[in-house]
């Protein structure tokens, strides 16, 4: 290694270590890029790391830039990172030498321009309405009269004094003020605090309760009222159990919190004029609707006075009503008197005639007959008994002698002698019936063995059918040169030409070799097989096989 080195050629290029190249190269790209603004659209962005710090690129058509935001500018940004999203990004350029690369580290981050701005608002809308905040089921009632109104908004501007003096003309009622900033980085959460403040308030506190939310800001670009289109101020405003009026901006300014708010109002004073109702109308609709109760229960009065008085002049008079149970009455006191004698007279003749029945001595003898009787019935039931138990020791000897064990035995011998005859002669039956179901399955698959087609063409019979498949059963359907086929048995089939009666036929120009079967005998056929000519035995020959045939093979058709 030492002569290698001695004989190396001397250079005047200076030396430099990495370290030293890439330091050189970070303070020129710092001092060159100091602070540069990026436009480009932002990719691989998946949140902040666990550091706090966020990295992900920058990217355009052409170029790709990585670019990190450390967690002292992230929690300071007006706009967070999101995927996709064109952006202008304010910073400085930078070298990270463990990987030779370079980046800019970002200290704001901007959309860029209106156009990214309403795509951003427009997809943040469609979140929030895809999870139900903007739902009209969601929307509550305003009250009519509130007591305590809560307002969010600045304390130093125009619009907190046109709603308290708009209030103060309409309706005093008791106001609270939420100050908060309606414009910059930190409205957003501002707002949302206050929404979700004002419904931590305890009803019956010291602080009270409002009754009504009225979040309200002057006019302005889409920058200027960016915040109140804040994800956090919508999903307060959609949560808050107290009934909520939007009045951002003038008529034709539209955020997101007019999508979640109970009542959108066009601008501040109309806020004011949907809260509360005006005093001097209502003491006015209420006078008016006590004189109208007034008048109304008057004309009822006098309707039902009228009423009465009419029905009393059809009603007859006290006297003539009472004339007719009075007369009822004098008549009964007149022959209550003659009544009583009577009942009493009649009362009296009845217990004369019971009391001559209940002397001593009909007693005595009405006791003595109904002695007599029970003596007869005593007599005749101690008979009966005797009978009856008579009868039931008689039944009962009769069948304790039948259920003497010997009587038992005899009587279970005899029953299992009956049982082992009745097996035997159902095993019998069993057997006769199998075999007559037997015999009658087998003479029924002989029949239709039998009378199978196949076994008909084993017997040296054919089917002849037409080049349609149709069977020909007369020789009158099969014309000279006619085309058909014939199918023996076990499914051999044969194409063929009819010949004609005579046996004369002049054979087809392209195929010369059917000369040769011209001289068959008439009502034959010649036999073709995939095209190669066939020659018919002689019809003796003929006969004679298919008379063995169906000699060896002939079954009952019947």
């Amino acid at each position: 290694m030492s002569l290698l080195a001695e004989s190396a050629p001397a250079s005047n290029v200076a030396e430099y270590t990495v370290s030293e190249i890439s330091g050189a190269l970070k303070r020129t790209v710092e001092d060159t890029f100091g602070h540069v603004r990026v436009r480009g659209e932002i990719s691989g962005y998946r949140g902040p790391h666990s550091s706090g710090h966020a990295y992900f690129c920058l990217k355009d058509d052409k170029a790709r830039m990585d670019a990190v935001v450390w967690r002292t500018s992230f929690s300071k940004l007006s706009f967070k990172p999101q995927e996709g999203l064109e952006i202008v990004a304010t910073g400085k350029l930078t070298t990270y030498p463990g990987a030779s690369k370079y980046q800019i580290v970002i200290d704001d981050i901007q959309p860029a321009g209106a156009g990214a701005l309403m795509a951003l608002l427009d997809e943040r809308r469609r979140k929030l309405e895809a999870e139900g905040l903007f739902a009209a089921e969601r929307k509550k009632p305003l009250p009519l009269m509130p007591n305590v109104i809560g307002i969010v908004t600045s304390p130093t501007g125009a619009v907190i004094r046109d709603i308290c003096h708009r209030i103060a003309d309409r309706f005093p009622v008791h106001l609270l003020v939420w100050p908060v900033r309606v414009q910059g980085e930190t409205s957003g959460d501002e707002v949302a605090r206050a929404i979700e403040g004002f419904n931590a308030i305890e009803p019956g506190g010291k602080v009270p309760r409002p009754d009504l939310l009225i979040v309200a800001r002057g006019g302005g670009s889409l920058e200027d009222l960016w915040g109140f289109n804040d994800e956090a101020v919508v999903r307060a405003a959609a949560a808050s159990q107290i009934p909520l009026i939007s009045a951002v901006g003038h008529e034709t300014d539209w955020t997101l919190i007019d999508h979640a708010a109970d009542r959108r109002a066009p601008t501040p004073t109309g806020a004011a004029e949907m809260a509360v109702p005006v005093k001097a109308e209502l003491v006015a609709a209420i006078a008016s609707l006590h004189a109208r109760h007034g008048a109304a229960v008057s004309r009822r009065l006098d309707a039902e006075r009228r009423h009465v008085a009419a029905t009393a002049r059809a009603l007859p008079a006290p006297d003539m009503l009472l004339a007719l149970p009075r007369r009822r009455l004098d008549e009964a006191t007149t022959s209550l008197g003659q009544c009583l004698r009577v009942a009493i007279t009649d009362k009296r003749r009845a217990y004369a005639e019971i009391a001559a029945r209940l002397s001593p001595s009909s007693l005595d003898g009405l006791a003595r007959d109904k002695r007599a009787a029970l003596r007869h019935l005593s007599t005749h039931v101690d008979h009966a008994v005797r009978v009856a138990l008579d009868e039931r020791r008689r039944r009962f000897e009769r069948v304790a002698a039948e259920l003497k064990p010997h009587a038992l035995r005899a009587r279970s011998e005899a029953a299992r002698v009956n049982l082992d005859r009745l097996g035997e002669r159902l095993a019998l039956a069993e057997t006769r019936l199998g075999e007559t179901r037997r015999q009658r399955l087998g003479n029924a698959w002989r029949m239709a063995g039998s009378l199978d087609p196949r076994r008909v063409l084993e017997r040296g019979y054919a089917i002849v059918r037409d080049a349609g498949n149709v069977p020909i059963v007369r020789a009158s359907g099969l014309e000279p040169g006619m085309a058909f086929q014939v199918e023996f048995a076990g499914r051999q089939i044969r194409h063929a030409v009819a010949t004609g009666e005579d046996g004369q036929s002049t054979p087809p120009p392209d195929r010369p070799k059917r000369a040769r079967q011209a001289a068959a005998p008439a009502g034959e056929a010649v036999s073709q097989a995939d095209g190669v000519p066939e020659a018919a035995p002689p019809a003796p020959r003929r006969r004679r096989a298919a008379a063995k045939k169906a000699a060896e093979g002939q079954g009952s058709l019947f």
